[in-house]
């Protein structure tokens, strides 16, 4: 297969393939976690410093190694927090009190936004509103259709063009001649969505992804209610529109409080919608896609950067990131964690696998650490 294409939000993982994959609040005094308690990795408490956010060289614990051959090649390290259904820390490696950009799994906050700002959306739009969509043939259909029936036209996103996020769908999409586009981009859902809003409340739509716009103040509201804790920053994610910071136990936070959400409020409306169409939400060829079937009830979203975050219909709830942004460690971290959390089975064994070839067959694995 060839090189995955290189997208500005979230990197694809395709179906077993090395090297596709690749996204100041504080937590109540109930969520402060304890040391990590995984055999074979140093403790590392909530208040550990970070390498290039306090000036010290703390480093963060080894979330995933790379094995050659039998040999250990390489690492990749991060920080992890595992929450029990009472919302409680059960679990937290590495820095899970620092800020991070979740990237594109703040999707299901902004879509939650948009909802609280009148617009109707259901099924699968409401899934499309929060996905990073594979830009496969009825993802890009269906923003189409999206943008028509609000009175929409292409031209409106402001997101940026390219190709399809599936490496499989973009070999596809290019040997039939098309170019980039903006509705290809991975993020023209939301984009669509947020068009969309904007149009039914009268609000400008040429200056929708200024962070001072009324619909983005409302979904940094959303951002904080969620995750318990106040926005550490806001930035500019790769398809233009405002990203805010928060920790992973806030976005850990976020993903339980959308699963617990009343039926019929903003929040459980997308994590009904996302768990009844998560082929609308990535891909036929993507873990969260894999995870939110076969494991009933669960809402799961990626980010760039190898941002992660997880949440079962009973509260337990896991976010993580690996610190230098390596997604291909992100499936075996992954189906790791899902085993702290009680998952188990095929769909697991085929999110954790990460295998490393050399000539064209498997020599060795990317593999969880702890």
């Amino acid at each position: 297969m060839s090189a995955a294409p290189r997208t500005p939000e979230d990197p694809p993982i395709s179906d077993g393939t090395p090297g596709a994959p690749g996204e100041a609040g504080t937590p109540g005094a109930s969520d402060t976690p304890g040391t990590a308690r995984t055999p074979g990795t140093a403790p590392v408490s909530e208040g550990t410093p970070r390498s290039g956010t306090s000036g010290t060289s703390d480093v963060l614990p080894v979330l995933a190694e790379v094995v050659r051959s039998g040999f250990v090649e390489g690492h990749h390290r991060g920080s992890l927090v595992v929450l029990a259904a009472d919302g409680t820390v059960e679990l937290a490696l590495g820095d899970v009190a620092a800020p991070v950009f979740p990237r594109s799994s703040n999707k299901p906050m902004q879509a939650a936004g948009v909802l609280r700002a009148g617009l109707d959306l259901a099924g699968e739009r409401l899934a499309l509103a929060a996905a990073s969509h594979s830009g496969e043939i009825f993802h890009r259909d269906l923003v189409q259709k999206m943008l028509v029936e609000h009175g929409l036209d292409a031209g409106q996103l402001q997101c940026p063009p390219d190709l399809p996020l599936d490496p499989v769908e973009a070999e596809t999409y290019l040997a039939s001649g098309a170019v980039r586009d903006r509705v290809t981009m991975n993020c023209s859902g939301k984009h669509a969505a947020m068009l969309a809003v904007c149009r039914k409340r009268g609000w400008p739509t040429e200056s929708y992804l200024d962070p001072g716009h009324p619909l983005q103040q409302l979904i940094h509201s959303v951002v904080e209610e969620a995750a318990g804790e106040p926005v550490a920053a806001v930035g500019t994610d790769g398809c233009g529109a405002p990203l805010m910071a928060i920790t992973l136990t806030g976005l850990a936070r976020a993903f339980r409080s959308f699963v617990l959400a009343a039926p019929g409020s903003a929040e459980r409306r997308v994590a009904d919608a996302m768990r009844a169409h998560p082929e609308y939400v990535a891909g036929t060829r993507r873990p969260d896609t894999w995870l939110m079937r076969e494991v009933p009830g669960t809402l799961s979203k990626m980010g760039a950067e190898a941002v992660q975050a997880v949440a079962l219909p009973d509260g337990r709830a896991l976010a993580f990131k690996i610190d230098d942004g390596g997604g291909r460690a992100l499936g075996p971290v992954l189906a790791r964690a899902l085993g702290l959390l009680g998952v188990e089975g095929p769909v697991v064994t085929r999110i954790g696998s990460a295998p490393l070839l050399g000539g064209g067959r498997e020599v060795g694995e990317i593999r969880a650490a702890f």
